[in-house]
């Protein structure tokens, strides 16, 4: 069976579309390989001292230092990264982090119309259905009163 939706004023999409989408989808966070997350930021300080060059009102300060930066269960992390090889390594691990939000924000956008396009199993024996609405009902009444 083939169905077809319209979505948001986008063209439209059977469930075969979507499904094929997903496994793209899947294929490229395989293909991303090392991430982090986090920033790098270019930053310039002033010392201090009265008579450096520094001081002067026109001047950024000392610099540029590379610092990644990333919060992890409210804590800051920062590292100080020396230019060449380091700086290079860590700022393609951040993009790859962008990639991959990216790739997965697509990801629940597919499977959120892949299971809005999914028929539901049809249930033709009252009994089963029965059997079913009452499990339903009774799993659900216990979530209402865990909480």
């Amino acid at each position: 069976m083939l169905y077809i939706i319209q979505i948001g004023g986008s063209v439209d999409e059977s469930l075969q579309d979507l499904e094929l989408r997903r496994k793209k989808l899947f294929h490229q966070l395989e293909d991303l390989g090392d991430f982090r997350r986090g920033t790098i930021s270019v930053n310039y300080r002033k010392c201090g001292k009265s008579n450096c060059a520094c001081a002067r009102k026109d001047h950024l300060g000392h610099g540029p230092q590379y610092l990644w930066n990333v919060s992890v269960g409210g804590k800051t992390q920062a590292r100080n990264l020396p230019v060449g090889p380091e700086l290079e390594k860590a700022e393609e691990e951040v993009e790859r982090y962008r990639a991959f939000l990216r790739l997965s924000q697509e990801l629940v956008e597919v499977n959120d119309r892949i299971c809005q396009l999914r028929p539901v199993r049809a249930i033709e024996d009252e009994v089963e259905l029965e059997q079913l609405k009452k499990k339903l009902r009774r799993h659900f009444a216990e979530k209402r009163k865990r909480k």
